[in-house]
């Protein structure tokens, strides 16, 4: 391998980490020695990445550097692409066409020798079946992305109907259904709403409060709780 690769390597496992971390934890992770760490940070360094940190304290890579163009491995082509081609079966238009042109800007940047990748038929993703859908996906990734409450109309599954205003934190996909998670003002909670269930929706000019990603901590943290809970026998 390349000192190019492995410059490129370190970077990525710099990425990875959001706090400081050691010298050895970079040495073990890119396969390398402490020594040759210290050299390559030094060398990153002279490149202009932002690396702030000294031998015995650990390292973290600013958010403000970017590489250049570099090359991906045949298997990280191969993610991307199968990233790519669920996206396109299984959500809306607009993602669709968002996966598309990553594609797009990924081939024109790649050797001619690897676009082929782009388009290889190893992985099948299959075309979830079309539903009518009373809810645009777009509008609730602009309400989540926006911090903006929905209001809707909810059917559960008993099939009574109510109307509730929530506050939509993240979009789910699992399997053929769709969900929103949020926080509902009605039960004063987090819910869990299959899109298939609502009936209307219209995007409020209220924002909730605090920040989006919090509040998702705290769905995740009670989920994870209520899951042990139901394992205890």
């Amino acid at each position: 391998m390349t000192k190019s690769n492995r410059l490129f390597d370190l970077m990525q496992v710099l990425r990875r980490h959001r706090t400081p971390v050691a010298g050895t934890v970079l040495a073990q992770e890119a396969g390398v020695s402490l020594r040759t760490i210290y050299r390559y940070i030094a060398a990153l360094q002279a490149m202009g990445a932002e690396i702030d940190g000294e031998p015995g304290v650990g390292y973290v890579l600013r958010p403000t550097f970017l590489l250049p163009p570099l090359m991906f491995s045949e298997q990280e082509l191969q993610a991307i692409t199968l990233g790519a081609q669920w996206v396109t079966r299984q959500t809306d238009p607009a993602m669709a066409l968002a996966a598309d042109d990553v594609l797009a800007k990924i081939g024109a940047v790649l050797p001619v020798e690897l676009r082929h990748i782009l388009h290889d038929n190893a992985f099948h993703v299959g075309r979830r079946r079309e539903e009518p859908q009373s809810v645009d996906l777009q509008m609730i990734r602009q309400a989540t992305r926006e911090q903006r409450k929905l209001f809707i109309a909810y059917r559960d599954p008993k099939g009574t109907a109510t109307e509730r205003t929530i506050w939509p934190i993240s979009l789910g996909f699992v399997e053929t259904r769709r969900f929103v998670a949020g926080w509902c003002e009605l039960r004063h909670d987090f819910r869990l709403f299959r899109i298939d269930r609502i009936e209307h929706a219209e995007l409020m000019t209220d924002r909730y409060p605090g920040r989006r990603r919090d509040l998702v901590k705290q769905w995740r943290s009670q989920v994870d709780e209520e899951a042990k809970l139901n394992a205890t026998p």
